[in-house]
């Protein structure tokens, strides 16, 4: 009996040892991460889902995108990654698994919309980008090379705005970002003058971005396993239901 006792306690101070707390940066980029969303959004609920799986604790921080990525790279900072973001090349961060899709398209006016079939016919209209975010590798090498016409500002919902005034022809965005901000009070009169071009970018998946360093290579193994055990798209597909 009292080898049974013990043995519990051990276990049960083994298990209280290996449960920590990992801390993230993120952005506000509803539905997919923000504070006040539901879960802090979809990509937060996921994630949190995949370490609690793992018996570890998720906590998120919010800040602009430039520097919730700048911080998530510094070293001896109390973060080991950020999420969420698209895959792309890179020296500093490592990636989980995919953690969800994110549909990438073109936002327009209905009566003026924009016409293309490959992704160099749109070096003859200027589009609205959101500085510092990844596209995708096509087009941010037309865009790094000078071909393709752009104008970057802070924000998806600055974007929208520009596009409504037709200062720029589309803005390159999130199908789900747009729903979700189109439904918001200040924006929500402009939904009959918008909508998405018919031909999307791409259709990315989403990560989570860890620092490339023993730490956050650990961190990225354990995030996977929990990945395995979860159902993303059933949660996903929940949280983007109640951030409706």
């Amino acid at each position: 009996m009292l080898g049974g006792l013990f043995s519990f306690l051990i276990a049960a101070l083994t298990t209280n040892v290996k449960a920590d707390t990992l801390t993230l940066t993120s952005l506000f980029w509803p539905p997919y991460s923000g504070q006040q969303l539901v879960e802090q959004g979809v990509s937060i609920a996921v994630a949190r889902a995949a370490f609690n799986a793992m018996g570890h604790q998720l906590e998120v921080d919010f800040y602009p995108w430039s520097r919730a990525v700048k911080l998530a790279s510094m070293p001896n900072d109390k973060y080991l990654g950020y999420l969420p973001e698209y895959y792309y090349e890179t020296d500093k961060f490592v990636f989980s698994k995919p953690i969800g899709t994110s549909p990438l398209g073109l936002v327009e006016q209905k009566l003026h919309p924009i016409s293309w079939r490959y992704i160099e016919d749109l070096n003859r209209y200027t589009l609205g980008v959101v500085n510092d975010y990844v596209n995708t590798e096509s087009f941010d090498a037309m865009v790094l090379a000078g071909v393709q016409p752009i104008e970057a500002v802070t924000s998806d919902e600055h974007n929208i705005k520009k596009v409504v005034a037709g200062r720029i022809d589309a803005a390159v965005i999130d199908v789900n970002a747009l729903d979700y901000l189109l439904k918001q009070k200040d924006l929500q009169p402009l939904t009959d003058k918008l909508q998405i071009n018919r031909q999307l970018i791409a259709n990315k998946q989403l990560y989570v971005a860890f620092r490339n360093t023993e730490e956050g290579r650990r961190w990225r193994d354990i995030f996977d396993q929990g990945l395995d055990k979860i159902d993303v798209n059933t949660i996903m597909g929940d949280t983007l239901y109640r951030n409706e």
